[in-house]
């Protein structure tokens, strides 16, 4: 962006331009054309657009500027609050809003979980006008009063389909009711339709406008799909590590479903001589930090993480996303391979599929209306080729056992029968007209 040269229109605050500048953008996306005229004017927003359409800058740009043109006492507390699920998109959010404020007084503040929490007080206690967090850690923050919410202008929920997700649907409730009754809210979401995200609306949005900017059932055109089909875990392992030996890339995310997963590729691409780091949720907030910045200065190549990494990880120049597991659904694979391919750069996202996993290939490949490209690789060529028979879906066609006809069909028998199988007849009763005499034992022979 050059001033206001990308939204000729509106007329920005001199500190926010000169960010702006520094920032060095020319040119504004989809979203932010659309976005940064309905947030200025005040009313409640729900977004839905893909991932690295620059929707962060699209929400704050004009929380920014609401700030500037009405200037409140430092002590009146935060005045915005963006929520977000996870750390790393809360540092990400952070260091974005911090340069977009570098020429102003505007103070910003990450408040998540896993830091110190006395340190956290310390920080609220200079009042920032805008505070980036995770919903769980900030209503502690609230419900302790280290944190002031009630003369909030905006309140963001980023990634709001993913913050339900996670569960954490009741803390953004709970959040809200300790904000400034004329608060403005924006809503953004990957997806259209979401359960649960409905009810979000309905409680917190007062007659929103509704944006839809590339929603997540369209992948994005920069990136290339391909696959490759493996034979079981340790096939997998050994073209994983191929994959990686044949470079072609600067940067690349392998995804794994389990942490324990990421953790055991990261240790097995060492082991080769491989660049490699880890990032999972069991990693301290200080561990992930390290984990990033090192991936960031190219001190290592490849990170290997569990989807806590599909969400908000914004590193430049990952030209290749590998699907070492396929994700559990179309959107999430889109979550993931959307950490490439962004800002109209080209990329490659590659999954490794066995036999177990081609059913779902199948439906994510349905449900984005992309086809992935067959790909092998020399001498690791699978022998598994695909399912022998096809539904005209393309999943596996599973073949039911038909008894022959010569096979007699089994008895139905009563449980009651079938519980005391093997178990003694008792002899009482024998008679059957219920006055028979109790027998007696007979006596042993002498």
């Amino acid at each position: 962006m050059r001033g206001a040269a990308v939204l000729p229109t509106i007329e920005l605050s001199r500190e926010l331009r000169l960010g702006l500048e520094e920032l060095g953008f020319e040119q504004a996306t989809e979203v932010q054309t659309q976005v940064i005229p309905a947030a200025l004017a005040g009313g409640d927003l729900r977004i839905t657009a893909e991932t690295g359409s620059g929707k962060t800058l699209a929400y704050l740009v004009p929380v920014v500027q609401r700030i500037l043109e009405r200037p409140a006492e430092r002590s009146a507390g935060a005045l915005a609050v963006v929520l977000v699920p996870t750390r790393e998109l809360a540092r990400q959010v952070l260091k974005n809003c911090r340069d977009l404020c570098q020429r102003s007084q505007l103070k910003a503040q990450a408040i998540t979980g896993g830091a110190d929490f006395k340190y956290q007080k310390a920080l609220l206690r200079k009042n920032p006008e805008i505070i980036i967090a995770t919903p769980g850690r900030l209503l502690e923050h609230c419900e302790k009063g280290s944190a002031d919410l009630r003369a909030l202008r905006t309140l963001v929920l980023d990634e709001a389909d993913r913050m339900l997700d996670m569960g954490f649907c009741e803390d953004v409730l709970k959040v809200a009711r300790f904000c400034g009754e004329t608060r403005q809210v924006i809503l953004l979401s990957a997806t259209l339709k979401h359960r649960g995200l409905g009810g979000v609306a309905r409680e917190l949005l007062h007659d929103p406008e509704t944006i839809v900017v590339n929603a997540v059932r369209q992948p994005h055109s920069s990136i290339h799909h391909q696959r490759i089909l493996a034979d079981s875990q340790e096939h997998k392992d050994k073209l994983l590590v191929e994959l990686m030996k044949q470079g072609g890339f600067k940067r690349a995310l392998v995804f794994a479903n389990k942490r324990s997963t990421a953790q055991r590729l990261a240790g097995l691409m060492t082991h080769h001589g491989l660049r490699c780091g880890s990032l999972h949720g069991e990693l301290s907030t200080e561990e992930r930090k390290h984990v990033l910045t090192q991936f960031r200065d190219s001190k290592v190549d490849i990170v290997s993480a569990s989807d806590v990494a599909a969400r908000g990880l914004d590193v430049k120049d990952i030209d290749l996303v590998v699907n070492y597991e396929l994700p559990r659904s179309g959107d999430d694979y889109l979550h993931r391979t959307g950490r490439t391919g962004r800002a109209g750069a080209q990329g490659l996202a590659v999954s490794l599929v066995c036999a177990g996993e081609w059913n779902l290939m199948i439906s994510i490949q349905r449900y984005l209306q992309v086809d992935f490209e067959k790909r092998t690789l020399q001498g690791l060529k699978a022998r598994y080729t695909g399912p022998k028979k096809q539904k005209a879906s393309g999943k596996a066609s599973g073949s039911k056992k038909k008894r022959s006809q010569s096979t007699p069909a089994k008895s139905k028998t009563r449980v009651r029968n079938r519980k005391n199988a093997g178990r003694p007849r008792s002899n009482k009763n024998l008679s059957g007209d219920g006055f028979a005499p109790l027998m007696k034992k007979p006596k042993p022979a002498d």
